[in-house]
């Protein structure tokens, strides 16, 4: 479902976010850009990323730095070193 239709930012867009370590609704709103231009969708949008948040901290999957884990792992793979 589209949530933000000023930046096309689905429910799935949302939860990926959630998901990659997306921690607050101001980084949420830096990242897609929902609820920054009209403001219609604010209420759905922290909703839905409330939602997905909470699930990721009940399964476990709550982690402050998840990034940092992942650009490190990325840089492990053969072919994706700079140079």
């Amino acid at each position: 479902m589209i949530v933000c239709i000023c930046h096309r930012v689905s429910d799935r867009d949302i939860a990926q976010a959630a998901r990659q370590g997306c921690a607050t609704f101001d980084e949420l709103q830096n990242e897609l850009g929902v609820a920054t231009a009209c403001g219609s969708c604010g209420d759905c949008a922290r909703e839905t990323f409330a939602a997905h948040c909470t699930s990721r901290a009940a399964a476990g999957r709550f982690d402050a730095h998840p990034r940092e884990r992942r650009v490190v792992a990325n840089a492990a793979l053969p072919g994706l070193a700079a140079g």
